[in-house]
């Protein structure tokens, strides 16, 4: 049965009659729906798995590749960068909707269809565009005060205040606070972007990793330090005459023994000891 586009050309496919298309993905919209009705028809008596049902679901997924396209336009001002990922995800709603789709609906499969792709967008950017884990309700409330504060200012002629859209939304102030806090998780910047500050000098080249906090070195010696001092108590006046000896003074173990009136290999011995019990006692108490 010979079918013709407005812009591709097509010949009889004598398998499970249905006509093969050239150039799927450029076929016109309304020729896109009939032959649709067409592939979905013998979608249904084809037997899964073999080439002619995968041909049939093939090509019903490229001629209404226009219909993701349609929806992913929606996002495109987004300015997150991911128009491929965009499509992508929408693709796989347009499958999801072929595979579900029935003739006996008696809807046009357009509009059956759409809201397949756009739940499968929303749900992308739903689960990607937070740089945190943010609760689902705290997401839900971002949009509802981003809604909000742009009503508001419309109103008002200026920044609408924590009590301002508490009083519209008629919840607490603490629950507005809440979600604003939240917005902060939406997108994140990178460290070593320039500081936006006025007390920044122009051309400095700061950034804000330069002013932004790291781990200090010096606590973990302040940590050990504060584990050592009730270790050090179980020592005996000897033991801890040479520990302040050795640390303290920086000693040498000969410098040590002759302080003491014994060998240098004495003292390595009895430094060995000292250390081993303070070590275990430190290992113990972590």
């Amino acid at each position: 049965m010979p079918v013709s586009t407005q812009s591709g050309s097509v010949e009889t496919r004598t398998e499970a009659v249905l006509p093969h298309i050239a150039d799927p993905q450029k076929v016109a919209p309304k020729d896109a729906r009939e032959l649709s009705k067409l592939f979905f028809d013998q979608l249904q008596v084809l037997e899964e798995g073999t080439h002619e049902h995968q041909y049939a679901r093939n090509t019903l997924i490229e001629i209404n590749q226009s219909l993701v396209y349609y929806a992913a336009k929606r996002y495109r001002n987004r300015g997150d960068g991911q128009l491929d990922d965009i499509i992508q995800v929408g693709t796989i709603g347009l499958i999801k909707a072929i595979d579900r789709f029935e003739l006996s609906r008696e809807v046009e499969f357009t509009s059956f269809a759409v809201p397949y792709i756009v739940g499968e967008i929303k749900r992308f950017f739903r689960d990607t565009t937070w740089s945190v884990h943010v609760p689902r309700r705290l997401q839900e409330l971002r949009v509802t005060l981003a809604k909000a504060m742009e009503e508001l200012s419309s109103l008002l002629d200026r920044d609408p205040t924590v009590a301002d859209l508490a009083a519209h939304l008629t919840i607490g102030e603490e629950e507005v606070i809440e979600g604003l806090i939240a917005a902060n998780g939406y997108t994140a910047g990178s460290i070593d972007m320039p500081t936006d500050s006025d007390h920044t000098p122009s051309g400095s080249g700061r950034t804000y990793a330069d002013i932004t906090g790291d781990l200090d070195p010096g606590m973990e010696l302040v940590e050990n330090l504060h584990t050592l001092a009730p270790l050090l108590q179980t020592l005996d006046d000897r033991e801890r005459t040479i520990i302040a000896m050795r640390f303290g003074q920086e000693m040498t173990q000969a410098e040590i023994g002759k302080h003491l009136g014994v060998s240098q290999m004495h003292i390595s011995r009895i430094l060995n000891r000292i250390l081993t019990k303070l070590r275990t006692g430190m290992l113990t108490q972590n």
